[in-house]
């Protein structure tokens, strides 16, 4: 762990804390995070592919300007050291290389995937302090078991990012959910966490998948962590995010030691412009769960390069207490630390 100062941005708020209670007034002061549960970096092998890629995904939409845009490891440490932030977790990307969303595929795609999580676990050898390492892979690829079997026993993963909707998985499909199943009980069986993009390409993605999913797959994980990240959607609040959450919580209420090893991160869920009303609904959610199932995270850098203003400005604007807050920005998921 860093030994260096507290940054500007962590001293300044805990002086607006203090001020703020000596005063008696209900400012809130912003939110100081310990670890960012979900940030990504791409390697240089991703970024070379990504000019391929984007023309490839026209058909469905322009690529996120953030996500063609170059970062490095140094952005993304000094952006964490402005914001008082000790960890990182740096998913990696290079599901991209093998998703269905490229056509034609590409004749090199298992060579990009292989490089790409080369570099984020050398990224996590050369800043064992700052960044925990979560290789990928589409779990619909037969590269999918070899690649998680090449990692087994290196002290350097940490665990293993699947996203579905960019490996075009439908939880209602009986051959994807098999698949599915596979993948999580081998990165089980490495002893390995998993982020899980979780929401799908379908238009009606909602409770029903979400079902699927505790019923059939979240099982297999053996009692692994596993990270339901953007709370079950994908950016922002909508109502298949809010039915998804809310099958959780269904699920939770009825069985809650059955989700002790489950946790939501909460990277890029809302931003200054999302409505009150949706907020508001998240946190009804967040309550009915249990606040200690959610977890920090910015989704940086699609969610703006500046972690300073996103936990300072942007993250306090989630109509929760101070109380609660002060719970969430103290939660360390176990592989975290």
């Amino acid at each position: 762990m860093s030994k260096t100062l507290p940054s500007v941005f962590a001293l300044a708020c805990l002086l607006a804390a203090h001020f703020a209670v000596a005063a008696g007034t209900s400012v809130q002061a912003p939110v100081v995070i310990r670890v960012d549960h979900h940030t990504h970096l791409n390697s240089p092998a991703i970024e070379a592919f990504l000019p391929d890629f984007c023309r490839s995904v026209a058909r469905f939409g322009k690529c996120d300007p953030a996500l063609t845009t170059p970062q490095t490891p140094a952005d993304l440490l000094a952006a964490m050291d402005e914001a008082g932030i000790r960890r990182a977790l740096v998913l990696s990307t290079a599901y991209l290389a093998e998703s269905p969303m490229v056509n034609p595929p590409r004749a090199d795609a298992a060579d990009l995937l292989r490089a790409a999580n080369d570099w984020t676990v050398q990224l996590a050898r050369a800043h064992p302090d700052r960044f925990r390492a979560f290789i990928s892979v589409d779990p619909l690829h037969p590269t999918a078991l070899p690649e998680i079997a090449r990692w087994k026993g290196n002290s350097s993963v940490t665990g293993l990012k699947l996203h579905l909707t960019s490996s075009g998985v439908d939880l209602r499909r009986e051959e994807d959910v098999a698949a599915l199943k596979k993948v999580v009980a081998a990165a089980a069986s490495n002893h390995w966490a998993i982020v899980i993009h979780l929401r799908t390409q379908r238009g009606d993605y909602g409770a029903v998948d979400v079902r699927r999913f505790i019923q059939e797959v979240l099982p297999a994980a053996a009692g692994t962590p596993i990270q339901i990240a953007h709370v079950g959607g994908w950016s922002g609040i909508d109502p298949p995010t809010l039915a998804a959450l809310g099958a959780f919580a269904d699920a939770i209420e009825a069985k809650p030691a059955d989700f002790r090893h489950v946790w939501f991160d909460l990277s890029g869920v809302w931003t200054d412009k999302t409505p009150l009303a949706d907020r508001q609904a998240l946190v009804a959610l967040i309550r009915r769960i249990g606040l200690r199932h959610f977890l920090a995270g910015s989704d940086w850098p699609y969610g703006g390069t500046d972690l300073a203003d996103y936990y300072g400005r942007v993250y306090p604007q989630l109509p929760l207490t101070p109380k609660e807050w002060a719970v969430i920005r103290h939660n360390v998921a176990p592989y975290a630390r």
